[in-house]
């Protein structure tokens, strides 16, 4: 009751243009499946049924509604306007008109829900690649000048050396830059990372 009564008010608080939208959103959703319940998660009512089926949201100038498995409906009457708009896949919803006809959106809230009942999931995302650290030609020569320092920063992880290079390459100055290098040359070869100084012993 405590979540219904949060919704009115997310509903009431909206903007004068949006109040009849977000109404008729919730009804629709109610309609396609009455095992659907509500409840208020990031300032925003979403709509749940064994795990989030769909959410919708209002702004100054539009609502939106989304569906958390969106990639994975069939929209085969691409009522979708952006595949990759997490908030609103039905784009912006100014009035009505930009609204499917009823039994459609209807129908894709049962395909979402069906997902949920099948306990079909989201494809884990893919990590992207690490880029990989390009080390100035200027710091690769010091290094190679001292035999020490260049075999210590091979060994370093990459993120030991990521800082080197960033401190290198954010000197505002060429004699900046030298005097960092110079540092960092005493620091490597002593065994020492760029934050050594904050290191809890």
């Amino acid at each position: 009751m405590k979540t219904l009564v949060a919704v009115d008010q997310y509903i009431a608080n909206s903007a004068e243009f949006a109040i009849p939208i977000l109404e008729h959103l919730r009804d629709l959703v109610h309609r396609a499946d009455a095992r659907i319940e509500e409840r208020m998660k990031w300032s925003m009512p979403f709509f749940e049924y064994k795990g989030t089926v769909c959410h919708m949201a209002a702004f100054k100038n539009h609502c939106v509604f989304g569906f958390w498995k969106g990639s994975l409906i069939e929209d085969e009457l691409g009522v979708f306007k952006e595949r990759s708009e997490a908030m609103g896949l039905l784009g912006k919803i100014k009035s009505f008109d930009d609204l499917p006809e009823d039994d459609i959106l209807m129908a894709y809230i049962q395909q979402a829900t069906q997902l949920n009942e099948d306990g079909i999931k989201l494809p884990a995302k893919i990590k992207a690649t690490p880029k990989e650290l390009i080390v100035p030609q200027y710091f690769i020569d010091a290094l190679q000048e001292d035999s020490k320092a260049l075999a210590v920063f091979q060994n370093f992880s990459n993120s030991n050396k990521k800082d080197y290079v960033l401190w290198l390459e954010e000197a505002k100055t060429e004699a900046t830059r030298q005097r960092r290098l110079e540092t960092a040359i005493e620091w490597i070869a002593d065994g020492k990372t760029r934050m050594w100084k904050y290191i809890k012993k």
